[in-house]
């Protein structure tokens, strides 16, 4: 069970939604929901505040009147749950209501406390409520996406429940689950906030750190199949740069090949007397930059997720709400808590390092498929008859096209405001189209290092290397070994692919 009370951890969203924790708000979170909630209740008898006794956006020139005060905020939910594109996944919905839910415990939104609470048993539960991947432009918060989750909690709407979409109010019967209550500012609480795109950034940073610590694998692997020289790995070539990611990439990968015995001493081979009688070196004096370079390609994929994930935590845990309740200070604060441009650039900026590090893979897949490069194994590693078979040929075509597709995709989606809502919203953050494109751009790299690693199983395969590899690469090479079958015949690859991309989006090797 997770408490929810101060802060929540990257650590957090990873039990709740990879390890399906539940979760329980303390007594001192509900305290302060309640606290906030009286205060507001009192503070806005005479006075106009935004959202409460006035219209919304453009309207909230409109004073409302006491008796259709609640009114307004069904009105509101009703209206904004106008999704349309696909529906979010469960995962990617979970990760959004534990980000939504977090917000509100702060105690800064005036809620009642029966909005944390319903939320807290769809989670438990594992209630999706079905909310649509197009719709919101990240500014007045998420307001399309976070309508769709208000609707639920309201009792109406649909969800996802036991792997069927179902309406609301038949599985809130079933689990003898009652709507909340709405008294003040519910409606616009729940939908004035960052907390959609919050939640696809938290899981694509999950995907994202697992991306990257496969990628440090197949990049050692493939060091130990050309036996590189390791000095581009060394300490002291690595900390001549002052980067926080290449050193700690360079480590990773002289932690993995610590005891290969394929690396080879650059002293051993051309720091002698014999070498430097040569005037023709048919080995490579130093390999090609997707083999040599890749704590400088990946060294800032690293600093990247280190702070995309500090940016997105401080989001998770900060009132996003507008107006702000200082119960405090004992006043409302107006103002723009809810734009979501800094999730929208480190969103932006995490689809760029990962389109990266798809294209450092696909660079390393054609190092090993062209043996006029690698000049060690056959052509696209085919351990079939040459000429009759094909190998790995026909997988190539289908990385560098999802490649190519990242590469269209990682343009920014933080400078693309369009003006809308009268004008009101004249700049936003297009906050949630870059997490979810983002998304895209991660599932889409999951299929390229499927590719990758199934080349690197037949090559390994081909040279039998056997015990001179290092003991984290046989350890992976015996897991690979299960799922990808020895390719001699050609058979169709599709079910091997999907099959090893679910392998790795649920696995982590460091």
């Amino acid at each position: 069970m997770l408490q929810i009370n101060d802060a929540l951890s990257l650590e957090d969203f990873y039990k709740v939604l990879f390890e399906n924790a539940e979760i329980q708000s303390s007594s001192q979170n509900l305290s302060k929901i309640e606290a906030s909630f009286e205060f507001l209740k009192n503070f806005s008898q005479n006075k106009v505040i935004y959202g409460v006794n006035t219209g919304f956006g453009p309207m909230a020139q409109y004073k409302i009147k006491d008796k259709d005060r609640i009114q307004l905020q069904y009105n509101l939910i009703r209206s904004h749950a106008s999704g349309a594109g696909k529906p979010m996944e469960p995962l990617y919905v979970k990760a959004l209501m534990l980000a939504r839910l977090n917000t509100l415990s702060l105690g800064k939104s005036g809620i009642h406390k029966s909005v944390v609470e319903v939320m807290q048993q769809l989670i438990n539960k594992n209630i999706t409520p079905l909310i649509f991947e197009h719709g919101g432009v990240g500014a007045s918060g998420d307001l399309v996406q976070l309508a769709h989750l208000a609707l639920v909690l309201i009792g109406e709407g649909e969800v996802f429940y036991k792997n069927e979409r179902r309406e609301t109010k038949e599985v809130f019967a079933e689990e003898n689950i009652q709507p909340i209550k709405i008294e003040i500012r519910e409606g616009l609480a729940l939908m004035n906030g960052t907390s959609a795109m919050t939640g696809i950034g938290i899981v694509n940073i999950i995907y994202a750190k697992c991306l990257l610590n496969w990628s440090v694998f197949c990049s050692s692997a493939i060091n130990e199949i050309v036996q590189a020289y390791d000095d581009h790995l060394s300490e002291e070539l690595n900390t001549a740069k002052k980067h926080i990611g290449q050193q700690k990439i360079a480590e990773k990968m002289r932690n993995h090949l610590k005891d290969s015995k394929l690396t080879r001493d650059r002293n051993e081979h051309l720091y002698n007397d014999t070498a430097d009688k040569n005037t023709y070196f048919k080995e490579k004096v130093q390999e090609y930059y997707s083999l040599r370079c890749v704590p400088q390609i990946l060294g800032p994929v690293y600093d990247t997720i280190e702070q995309t994930t500090k940016i997105l935590i401080e989001e998770v845990n900060s009132a996003n709400d507008n107006p702000i309740i200082d119960v405090e200070n004992e006043h409302v604060y107006h103002g723009g808590n809810f734009h979501g441009d800094y999730v929208a650039l480190e969103m932006d900026k995490l689809k760029l390092v990962v389109t990266k590090l798809s294209m450092l893979a696909e660079r390393q897949l054609n190092y090993l498929l062209n043996n006029k490069l690698n000049d060690i194994l056959p052509p696209f590693v085919n351990l079939g008859k040459l000429g009759l078979n094909f190998g790995l040929q026909g997988v190539q075509f289908t990385a560098v096209s999802t490649t190519a597709e990242n590469q269209t995709l990682a343009n920014p989606m933080y400078i693309h405001s369009i003006p809308n809502n009268n004008d009101n919203q004249d700049i936003v953050s297009m906050g949630t189209n870059a997490a979810n494109i983002t998304k895209t751009v991660i599932d889409n790299t999951f299929e390229v290092l499927s590719v990758e690693i199934i080349t690197i199983v037949q090559a390994l395969r081909y040279l039998d290397f056997d015990e001179k590899l290092s003991k984290k690469t046989r350890e992976i090479f015996k897991e690979m070994n299960k799922i990808i079958p020895e390719i001699k015949e050609d058979f169709p690859f599709y079910k091997t692919n999907a099959e090893l991309k679910d392998y790795l989006k649920n696995s982590a090797v460091y």
